[in-house]
């Protein structure tokens, strides 16, 4: 099982590169980090089981703090050698796709191969509005961006006619160094409301499905939902890779691992609120997760 975390870096915490570093001297494959250009003074919460004001509280604080991922990405990759980096996620959506597919190439081939490109559309309206996304649509809007930037890392000359992205034959250089380009995670569904359109993306344009807090149980039940949809489209349901954010923790580190294996996960990524350096939450996280 591979082992992640998912680091809420800001300006009073340790830095990228520091956390970064230290992820990988202690063993964890991955590390992951959120975005959020802005969050408003008020806002509604998505239908998660975490809501309310206390949802407010901390995800307003929290998430309007939040640093561009791609440039403490940058620093993290920096400062390390083999640890993969991820977004966790980048709202699509909310960016210019050609400038975004630049990004993600440019971090891949100076990272030697090693970016986990998490996606998610954003689940918060009155964010969506602010950055000119139809909520209601946002879905449509980021597979529709996925594709046009899946042309502009593979080809020499691409173009693109859609309805929300056009381009004519344009040349967009460096193409990533992972072939054909770095994996695409899926970051919906589980508490969310909509799973099954979680599914259904995965399976349309995601090499990866990254639920949020998602039990074993209910894990094992929605990956056969997966791998029916696989079937039907005509997709490898083994080459879907699924990784488990916030994961549901049963007690003991070797019984959670194993009912996740056992589910069908590749991969836990814990949560790290406000990470010092030398923090010890990591060290805990690796001592009972990593190497048992």
């Amino acid at each position: 099982m591979k082992i992640g975390i998912l680091a809420y870096i800001n300006e009073n915490t340790a830095p990228a590169d520091v956390v970064a570093r230290r992820c990988e001297e202690l063993g964890f494959e991955s590390i992951w980090l959120p975005e959020h250009p802005i969050m408003p003074v008020s806002f509604t919460p998505p239908p998660t089981k975490v809501s309310g004001e206390a949802y407010q509280e901390r995800a307003g604080d929290w998430y309007a703090r939040l640093p561009d991922p791609f440039v403490l990405l940058t620093m993290a990759a920096a400062a390390t050698s083999s640890i993969r980096i991820g977004t966790g996620i980048c709202l699509v959506p909310e960016h210019e796709p050609i400038t975004l597919a630049k990004t993600v190439a440019t971090l891949d081939y100076y990272s030697n191969g090693r970016l986990l490109f998490g996606i998610g559309a954003g689940g918060i309206p009155e964010v969506s509005q602010i950055m000119g996304v139809d909520f209601r649509r946002r879905w449509v809007v980021t597979g529709e961006y996925v594709r046009a930037m899946k042309s502009l890392w593979t080809r020499n000359e691409s173009s693109f006619a859609g309805e929300f992205v056009s381009f004519p034959p344009v040349k967009c250089f460096p193409k990533p160094r992972q072939q054909p380009h770095p994996p695409i995670h899926v970051g919906a569904g589980g508490i969310t409301a909509n799973y099954l359109r979680a599914l259904r993306n995965t399976v349309a344009f995601g090499d990866g499905w990254a639920p949020l807090a998602i039990a074993p149980d209910r894990l094992a039940e929605d990956l056969k939902t997966l791998e029916r949809m696989c079937a039907q489209a005509g997709r490898d349901f083994s080459a879907i890779e699924i990784s488990i954010f916030f994961p549901v923790e049963l007690g003991d580190p070797r019984q959670t691992l194993r009912a996740y294996e056992a589910a069908g996960a590749h991969r836990l990524v814990f949560n790290l609120w406000a990470p010092r350096a030398n923090d010890p939450a990591l060290d805990d996280l690796a001592r009972r997760y990593i190497g048992i």
